[in-house]
């Protein structure tokens, strides 16, 4: 469960709970909860016990327990854990309290409920009362006013409005249906109650005949029940829900003991009434490709079954056929009847689709242990069912194609996320999003695999990308087997091909290391004599104002040091461009943590109120094409640059001290030199150039080389993308914790010691330069008889009063910055 998940579920229980408090917020529980969180997997042994716990700690078990299994049949993955953890919420007495103190009445009552049939059962006369002709046509004629006065009249009719409708609630292009499947509500094997009024008046009453003659009667209703038909002295009731069982109305004139075997074979006609709306319903477009097999598979018992009930019509009117008779020859068909209807109320009940209805399936084909042929009925479904289901598969992990017209499959495309964006967005999540796994729609016969069966296919896509046919050498047919180990065997072959085809591509074909490398000599600062070269001819570029600088003239500056040192023999090397930032490193540090920990007021800086130099605004760019793209993103590139530019400044600060430094010979031929504060400040300066060359040096050799060797290391033993992706990931932030680059405070230490080394650095260039103007500018005897001119002399005396000036100000300025330097490093160390 990822953290914002439980971050929002933490939230809600507060509010359930009524815990307004604000000494402990959902940010404090969330945390713990993420620091004490374990791998555990919730088993159906912890999970009955636990719906077992909560059903005898409410007032409403019978509820709870149908609630329970209903949303069991959805296929929800996440309702074990949940009734775990609920389990576990009854055993807290203080949680109680507060639910009882802050609970609301939200109980629902708009769940449809079956209509009473009383008062039509009322009018049925009584078990051996005899009544006319005419009593019993208008008793008829009552039922049939009954019906028709039902919120709905027939099941077909439920049906085609559903379909009419339904909404489109999954986004899939379903093909509308045509205008005469709504218009003609007879289209159904089903039974069609209170439509026509009844066209036979001749209907003789039972109470009338005998027992022999009301067996003959009663057998040729239930014949045509049995094709979904209705009698003549068995009338069927209307639906009063989508899904309800079939329900029958008995003259009560029968004799009883035919009654007794009537009402033992009516819910044959019930499950048939069940599987045919069942069939009917699922056939359409909208309830997917699985469940289309499904119903096709029933349809064809089906038609086995009519053939069964044709052979018993034809010894109905040969003579031979009793209700004895009947009642032997359906009780196979009875089993069968009974686990078609079985499945498809769970069907329904869960509204399955795809992955959801092969979960079901395959749960009825594992709970069928002990009974063989029930067993392979079930088998017989699902090997049905999901045979659309595998075709998908087989083109995904064979060809790296998604064909999903229906979304059932359990991987899913997000066609807004692409490609392109890589090298666009720092926060892309092409690899992680634009193809998921939804956890609905996975079987669970394939759960197990089922990353396997992710990565499969977009290890194959990316080589499809990249303009290269895919023939899957391992290629068979995926068929359902109760044993999971055949497909999982198929899974993996496929799986260790596509992976090694996609590294070969990456790493042979694309040099995928060769670009790492190129970009660790560029970024990282690997190429010394390059960087040198090119500092050297920025120098007078990188102090200017970042609007004032042209970057073109930069571009010809890199290339020309690319041309004229080492790094001229990387073939890479025209893909470094040159990059202008508008923020300076710390800001870029504080957009990153902004974006990742969603702290957005706490890291906000406006950009408006920075005035950036060439120096804090300069960094490389590269160009990266697909698919070497998916390794080398704009995440990536991102971190390379704020390596380079910490790198960078720190280059460029030993510069700054190394010119000092220089300028100390100068600065030995006059009196300046003997002072004591100048040789303190000389002291200074190499103590800062051993500080910056120390943490340079831990920064390149102990942090960046180490951590390239263990990323060598690796990537030899690499066995697919992911692992190429997650060792690249590794490298990078390891780089970027040693650097100091993830601590925002540390930081801030760190860039105050070198604003520290370049304001002492500037300083003594000033001071320097102050102090050789002042033996060249103070006059000698000669110059002076020919410095004729009043507006020399007026200016040299100008000179030596500001060098004096300057000389006393700067002189507690370099004590203040030994000080601060001193202050500042002894906290770094600490």
């Amino acid at each position: 469960m990822s953290e914002f998940k439980i971050h929002h579920h933490v939230s809600e229980l507060i509010n359930l709970l009524g815990n307004k408090s604000a000494d402990a917020g959902a940010e404090v529980y969330t945390d713990i909860l993420l620091k004490n969180t374990t791998p555990y997997i919730t088993t159906q042994v912890s999970a009955h016990q636990a719906k077992r716990k909560i059903a005898e700690s409410t007032k409403t078990p019978i509820e709870f327990l149908a609630k329970y299994d209903e949303l069991k049949s959805k296929n929800n993955r996440e309702l074990d854990p949940f009734v775990f953890l609920l389990s576990k919420l009854c055993e807290e007495e203080e949680t109680k309290e507060y639910l009882a103190k802050n609970a609301k009445d939200k109980s629902d009552k708009s769940g449809l409920a079956l209509a009473s049939h009383s008062r039509v059962i009322s009018q049925l006369p009584a078990p051996g009362a005899k009544i006319t002709m005419q009593d019993f046509t208008e008793l008829k004629d009552t039922l049939f006013k009954e019906s028709k006065m039902m919120t709905a009249t027939t099941s077909s009719e439920i049906l085609r409005k559903a379909l009419q409708e339904k909404p489109n609630k999954r986004n899939v292009n379903i093909p509308p249906q045509p205008d005469w499947l709504f218009k003609r509500p007879s289209l159904t094997l089903d039974f069609i109650v209170g439509v026509d009024e009844p066209s036979d008046q001749n209907i003789v009453p039972l109470s009338s005949m005998n027992v022999p003659a009301q067996e003959h009667a009663i057998l040729d209703d239930m014949l045509n029940c049995m094709q979904g038909i209705e009698g003549k002295y068995i009338l069927a009731r209307a639906l009063t829900e989508r899904y309800a069982p079939k329900e029958f109305m008995l003259d009560q004139n029968l004799d009883p003991s035919l009654q007794d075997l009537v009402r033992r074979i009516l819910p044959l006609c019930c499950n048939y009434s069940t599987v045919v709306r069942f069939i009917e319903e699922k056939s359409a477009f909208e309830y997917g490709l699985v469940n289309q097999a499904l119903s096709a598979a029933m349809r064809t018992l089906i038609k086995d079954y009519m053939v069964l009930v044709a052979q018993l019509e034809h010894q109905y009117r040969l003579g031979n056929l009793s209700l004895q008779k009947l009642w032997f020859y359906i009780q196979p068909t009875m089993k069968t009847l009974d686990i078609l209807a079985s499945v498809a109320n769970s069907v329904n009940k869960g509204e399955c689709i795809g992955g959801a209805v092969l979960s079901l399936l395959h749960d009825k084909t594992s709970g069928l242990v002990g009974d063989s042929k029930g067993q392979d009925l079930c088998l017989y479904l699902t090997q049905s069912a999901s045979v659309p289901y595998f075709e998908i598969l087989e083109k995904w992990i064979y060809k790296g194609i998604i064909s999903d017209p229906y979304s059932e499959f359990l991987v899913e495309e997000n066609e807004t996320i692409n490609k392109e964006k890589l090298q666009e967005e720092y926060n892309d999540a092409y690899w992680e999003g634009h193809y998921t796994i939804c956890r609905e729609r996975i079987p669970v016969f394939l759960e197990q695999v089922a990353n396997k069966i992710l990565n499969t296919g977009k290890y194959l896509n990316v080589v499809r990308l990249c303009g290269r046919d895919v023939q899957c050498p391992c290629a068979e047919e995926i068929v359902y087997t109760v044993k999971e180990r055949k497909y999982y065997e198929q899974i993996e072959k496929a799986y260790e091909y596509s992976s090694k085809l996609l590294l070969e591509l990456l790493v042979e074909e694309k040099e995928l290391m060769a670009r790492i490398r190129s970009i660790k000599h560029y970024f990282l600062l690997d190429k010394g004599d390059f960087i040198v070269q090119f500092m050297d001819m920025t120098e007078d570029e990188m102090r200017q104002d970042m609007e004032n600088i042209t970057p073109t003239r930069l571009e010809t500056l890199l290339e020309l040091a690319l041309r004229t040192s080492t790094a001229n023999i990387d073939q890479f090397k025209d893909d470094l461009r040159v990059e202008l930032l508008p923020f300076d490193l710390i800001t870029q540090l504080f957009k990153i943590l902004s974006i990742e920990t969603k702290k957005e007021k706490e890291y906000k800086v406006d950009p408006t109120d920075l005035h950036l130099s060439g120096l804090e605004s300069f960094s490389f760019d590269y160009m990266v094409k697909w698919p070497v793209s998916l390794v080398l993103n704009r995440k990536a590139l991102i971190r390379y640059q704020m390596l380079f530019r910490h790198l960078f400044y720190c280059k460029h600060v030993e510069r700054q001290l190394c010119s000092v430094w220089i300028g100390n010979k100068a600065a030995k031929m006059y009196s300046l030199h003997s002072s004591k504060w100048y040789l303190a400040a000389f002291a200074l300066r190499q103590r800062m150039l051993n500080f910056v060359q120390n943490f340079e040096y831990y920064m390149m050799f102990e942090v960046v080389e180490q951590n390239w060797l263990v990323f060598q290391q690796n990537m030899e033993n690499v066995s697919n993308i992911d692992d190429v992706l997650a060792y690249h990931a590794d490298f990078l932030n390891t780089c970027m914790n040693d650097c100091m680059l993830t601590d925002p405070d540390l930081l801030r230490i760190v860039h105050k010691l070198m604003v520290v080394c370049v304001t002492f650095s500037n300083f003594i260039q000033r001071l320097s330069l102050s102090t050789a103007v002042e033996p060249e500018s103070k006059p000698t005897r000669e110059s002076s008889l020919q410095a004729t001119s009043k507006e020399h002399r007026e200016q040299a005396i100008k000179e030596k009063l500001k060098t004096k000036k300057f000389l006393s100000y700067n002189l507690d300025v370099s004590v203040l910055v030994n000080h601060y330097f001193i202050i500042t490093l002894s906290n770094l160390s600490y």
